[in-house]
């Protein structure tokens, strides 16, 4: 097991190469001159000319790369072009909202999709199972940011239980900050937890029908032993390589709902970033999420040895 890990950390390492040379790159694949179209139509030429320094555009390519990942190692990624503050330091203000909103969402959905999913599948053409299929094609067929302004104007706007918009900090009490995440943690849920309650159904009800599920039964095994002790077991595979590819929806879906309600985490922060064509805090939005996502995915690939023993490879 520890070759194994150790193997998926080592390929893990070019990824996000990889990863750091396309978020470098964004800057230059812009049309134009990137330090013009930072500065803004309005800016003068020594304002371009600053700009030009600061980037270092009048390096090479590979020496500029250098630069930049030798800084971003030591934490440093860059200046806000609009707000002048450290983009890292940017960064850390908005990271607590998002963190909070996807770390909720995640284990909203998996509390919630994976017990219905095997409902489903135990109960195979029951109500239960119906119902997730209205569920799932309902959660699909509404696009998230419908979903949360229906939530908002019910919750908040019409029974007042909620608030409808901001973000509380868990140092300014435990109650508020669970009510501030209370609807968009419920609005991305409802398109991941159904996804995630609907591939378990697919996967638990593929393993009920194996063999060794039969013959437990025949030995006189009980329901819910086969269920959550052989069956689920055995499902947790592709279930849990859902959720670490659901971080990637959440992330995308985390942009949408955040605007939607006024939340100050990193989608509103990217959003305004690209208004205000501030590159250096994009570059570092997006090369946080992209390396949390690595991450996330070799978390997932560990998680397998755990799960079935058989993978090594």
């Amino acid at each position: 097991m520890l070759a194994y890990a150790l193997r998926r950390v080592l390929l893990a390492i070019p990824v996000l190469l990889v990863v750091s040379v396309v978020v470098f790159s964004l800057l230059y694949l812009t049309p134009g001159d990137p330090a013009l179209v930072m500065a803004g139509d309005q800016a003068t030429p020594d304002q371009i000319a600053r700009i030009r320094l600061e980037l270092g555009l009048d390096q090479p390519p590979v020496v500029r790369f250098a630069a930049w990942i030798w800084r971003v190692l030591h934490g440093d990624l860059g200046q806000s072009i609009f707000s002048g503050q450290p983009v890292a330091l940017l960064i850390g203000q908005r990271l607590e909202p998002t963190l909070s909103l996807l770390a909720a969402s995640v284990l909203t959905s998996t509390l919630l999709g994976v017990p219905l999913g095997i409902a489903a599948a135990e109960r195979q053409g029951g109500i239960v199972d119906r119902g997730l299929s209205i569920l799932v094609a309902t959660s699909y067929s509404v696009p998230v940011f419908v979903s949360g302004y229906i939530l908002a104007f019910l919750f908040a706007s019409k029974l007042h239980w909620l608030p409808v918009e901001g973000f509380t900090p868990i140092s300014d009490g435990l109650v508020g900050y669970l009510r501030s995440l209370v609807l968009p943690t419920l609005t991305l849920s409802l398109l991941f937890g159904s996804l995630l309650a609907s591939v378990t159904r697919a996967s638990v009800l593929e393993t009920l029908s194996q063999d060794y599920i039969r013959t437990a039964a025949a030995k006189g095994a009980g329901r819910l032993r086969i269920l959550f002790g052989h069956a689920l077991k055995n499902a947790a595979v592709p279930i849990v390589t859902v959720i670490g590819g659901g971080v990637a929806t959440l992330i995308g879906g985390a942009v949408v709902i955040e605007n939607v309600f006024a939340i100050p985490g990193l989608g509103t922060a990217t959003v305004d970033a690209i208004l205000h064509r501030d590159y250096p805090v994009i570059q570092g939005i997006v090369l946080l999420t992209s390396t949390g996502y690595v991450l996330v995915n070799l978390a997932v690939d560990l998680t397998y040895v755990v799960l079935d023993p058989r993978i090594r490879y």
